[in-house]
């Protein structure tokens, strides 16, 4: 049997440490402070999102690329951005439980957009399925694709650091404007919802090709 090799070994990881932090952020307040759920949260994302990048970079410069590791990154980058965002989304739907509350349009326009990464998301493993078995070959992820992960990494990553900034700025006042809003959140959240639309529609233009319309 052939040993897994680093970077499929850390994309693993990174597949085993998303239930973790999943659960770990369903935690209510009665358990756990939220600024402590939120800050841990942080962390062990940032940790699942820097394994995304190290296996790319220790798959290419060890010549370690396989059918295996193009499939599987993107599938964990998936896992990993989704059981994030489905985590975040409940707590934003249950503040009494959670300690954060969010504006009504902002819990809208996150609900829309989790909705959307999960169809996009789901549309074009399906085409990457597809392409497999028309072409023989994994088809890895393209620039736009890897925008994309960027901007929902950074946008998450938003999501966990806004609140604790302005929970760190109401033990100084209690008049500041923008308590509550979100705008760096908001802005972030559109920037992901851009690039995944974009990306998606780039890819499926880029396979359709390989789409047998045989009947």
């Amino acid at each position: 049997m052939t040993k897994m090799n680093l970077p499929n070994k850390l994309t693993m990881w990174r597949l085993c440490l998303v239930p973790v932090m999943t659960v770990f952020l369903l935690l209510p307040v009665s358990l756990i402070p939220w600024q402590i759920a939120y800050g841990v949260g942080l962390v062990l994302f940032i940790f699942t999102s820097l394994t995304d990048m190290l296996d790319g970079k220790i798959a290419r410069a060890r010549n370690l690329i396989t059918n295996f590791g193009k499939f599987m990154d993107p599938v964990a980058d998936k896992f990993m951005v989704i059981g994030t965002m489905m985590a975040l989304l409940f707590r934003m739907q249950n503040p009494a439980w959670y300690g954060v509350s969010y504006p009504l349009f902002f819990r809208i326009v996150f609900f829309a957009a989790v909705l959307l990464v999960i169809f996009r998301e789901l549309a074009i493993t399906s085409l990457r399925l597809v392409l497999v078995n028309a072409s023989g070959k994994v088809v890895a992820a393209n620039m736009l694709g890897k925008i994309k992960t960027v901007c929902q990494i950074v946008s998450i990553c938003t999501l966990f650091i806004e609140p604790l900034i302005f929970a760190l700025i109401g033990l100084f006042t209690d008049d500041f404007p923008l308590a509550g809003i979100y705008p760096l959140s908001c802005f972030t959240v559109a920037l992901m919802l851009l690039f995944t639309v974009w990306s998606g529609a780039n890819y499926i233009k880029g396979g359709w090709k390989f789409i047998s319309t045989d009947w």
